[in-house]
């Protein structure tokens, strides 16, 4: 097999562990391309665990106390730490490429991403499962309402569209999401142009920006909470409700991420297209990129050379153009390599609307969307979704949530 370019010397095949927190679709993708793999060759076998979130498998390597309960490769997310700060038991991907590259692969997303990238651009872990913030919405729902085939983006004309949908047959559900934070936070600053935080989205400071929601968050989140008063809105949801009520049409629009796609090109009946987010034409003349979301295959450190030997041939197979774009197309994921997207054919775009161009703005992101860098970002998320929550059920208006937001961040930065 060209890809596993690694000799390994011993009859025995060399087991690895590969932690996972996919979706159920994705997963179903995951364990094909593993299933062929181990198929392919006798050298390595890929043992295949899944876990419900990938919090969980965070909380299950940080609290393993032998090497053989951790696992070699891992799904984490993007924890927004300076450098990837704050993962001690994780061996940066451009350490192990070092010793085995993979050939012939060029990334798509380049060291200018700070997605699973250092501060000098060098990969820290396999981009596998990056995906950005999208709008899909149902086709068949809009030509209902008897409204042109696809969305505004502006934020106005967006909810003109969902009175009207609301009126013609999507009363039950207009609009969902289960993206709060994403959605209302930070890509309402990346899809305007404007700074997430200071200190240049802290990538000139030491990790400890300030979040200075300004007027435009202050209108964007009192806009959202009229839309829940009014119904135009489902509240959104932090997990997978959102998606299988669009999956089964009952939600005209869905603001999620790309990673749906697979699933919802399989649903059946469901004719939907996918839009880049809505902005505010007020703030900026050109809607811009929104950040690079998702999770990565991470290396656990202190394994066997022959683990690391095998690890890296499971790597350097799934980037191969053949597996790498059957991911990219039937998941929804960013493509692993330019190869990928050269593989894929102009017909699985055909009736995505503007996924094609949505997918080609991280060839060269701009200023405002390469990312952002916060110390203990994670636990500040859960807090600022928890200040969305309470403002969208009613229980504070939009500036006491953010002003909240901001001042609670800076106390979690500094633990």
């Amino acid at each position: 097999m060209a890809a596993l370019a690694v000799s390994f010397g011993a009859a025995a095949a060399t087991d690895i562990r590969v932690w996972h927190a996919l979706p159920a679709h994705n997963a179903e993708v995951f364990k094909g391309l593993v299933n062929e793999f181990n198929r392919s060759q006798s050298d390595v076998r890929v043992q295949l665990k899944a876990f419900a979130s990938v919090a969980e498998i965070e909380r299950a390597i940080s609290t393993a106390k032998k090497r053989d309960d951790k696992p070699h490769l891992a799904q984490l997310e993007e924890n927004r730490a300076p450098g990837g700060a704050g993962r001690s038991y994780v061996q940066p991907l451009h350490a192990l490429l070092a010793t085995h590259p993979i050939k012939n692969a060029k990334w798509f997303l380049q060291g200018k991403n700070a997605f699973g990238h250092d501060a000098n651009g060098r990969m820290l872990a396999f981009p596998y499962m990056a995906e950005v913030p999208v709008m899909f919405y149902n086709i068949d729902a809009f030509k209902k309402a008897n409204l042109k085939a696809q969305p505004e983006r502006s934020w106005a004309g967006l909810q003109d569209q969902l009175v009207t949908l609301a009126n013609n047959g999507s009363r039950t559900c207009p609009v969902t999401s289960d993206q709060p934070v994403s959605i209302n936070l930070e890509n309402l600053a990346a899809v305007n142009n404007q700074p997430y935080t200071s200190e240049g989205n802290g990538f000139k400071g030491k990790g400890t920006p300030a979040f200075m929601f300004d007027v435009m968050f202050v209108r964007h989140l009192s806009l959202m909470i009229s839309w829940v008063r009014s119904e135009l809105m489902v509240k959104p949801e932090f997990n997978e409700m959102a998606t299988k009520r669009f999956a089964q049409g009952e939600c005209a629009v869905l603001l999620s991420t790309s990673g749906n796609i697979g699933a919802f090109r399989d649903a059946s009946r469901l004719n939907f297209g996918v839009a880049g987010l809505p902005y505010y034409p007020e703030v900026t003349k050109e809607p811009g990129a929104p950040f690079l979301s998702g999770s990565a295959l991470w290396v656990i450190a202190g394994q066997s050379k022959e683990a690391d030997n095998a690890s890296a041939a499971f790597l350097s197979f799934l980037a191969q153009p053949r597996q790498a774009s059957r991911w990219f197309q039937n998941t929804g994921y960013l493509p692993l390599t330019h190869q990928a997207l050269e593989d894929t054919g102009s017909s699985y775009f055909r009736n995505l609307d503007q996924w094609s161009k949505l997918v080609a703005a991280y060839s060269s992101p701009g200023a405002a969307s390469r990312g952002f860098q916060v110390r203990n970002y994670p636990e500040i998320r859960e807090m600022f979704h928890q200040q969305i929550m309470q403002a969208l059920a009613g229980n504070q208006p939009a500036m006491t949530a953010l002003r909240t937001a901001g001042s609670e961040a800076s106390k979690i930065m500094k633990k």
